[in-house]
Order: C-alpha cells, then structure tokens, then sequence
C-alpha cells in the first residue's frame, strides 16, 4: 500500500480527522497543514489505521483530540504582571458599572 493511503482507515476515523482539519482551517491555517495536523491527531489516538485479526482493537486514546483546546494562553501568560492585572482591574470596572 502507497504511503499516505488512508484505505486502512474506518469511516469514523476519516470523519473525525475531517472535522479536525475543517476546525484548522476556520482558524487560518492553510489546507495541507490542516489535513497533516488532523491526520496527526487521529493517528495519535488510534495508533493508526485498522490491523486485521480478531482481538487488535485498543481503547482509544482521547487526550490529543482534547489537548488543542488546553493549549492557549501563551500570549497572556507571557505579558507582564503589572499589564495583567491593570486588564483586570479594568474588567472589573466595567463589570461593576454594568452591574448597577
């Protein structure tokens, strides 16, 4: 089998690795990068495509799928102190006029 051939795969993991790369895109990232992070991810948590035999199944692994979401934040923690905590006072601020 060529390399690169999605044939081994079930339809629930070339459905799942769509969504991930239609979730890439919406964020700007080019099509090529988006299908080669979202086949990353699936392959991550099945370990591949199918093997044949009776008893290859293992439990899927979910912590990648799961990780994109936990990553941000970089941004924010890398300004400041002072700059933090002057953003929140001035949220805090607006809160509170909108409050009363």
């Amino acid at each position: 089998m060529a390399r690169g051939s999605k044939a081994k795969y079930t339809e629930k993991q070339k459905r799942q690795a769509e969504e991930i790369a239609r979730g890439y895109t919406q964020r700007g990232i080019s099509e090529k990068e988006a299908k080669r992070r979202a086949w990353a991810t699936v392959n991550a948590m099945y370990g591949g495509g199918e093997k044949s035999g009776a008893g290859r199944g293992k439990p899927v692994n979910k912590a990648p799928a799961r990780k994109g979401g936990r990553k941000g934040g970089a941004a924010s923690a890398a300004r400041p102190a002072a700059a933090r905590s002057a953003s929140a006072r001035k949220a805090a601020r607006t809160r509170a006029r909108r409050r009363s």
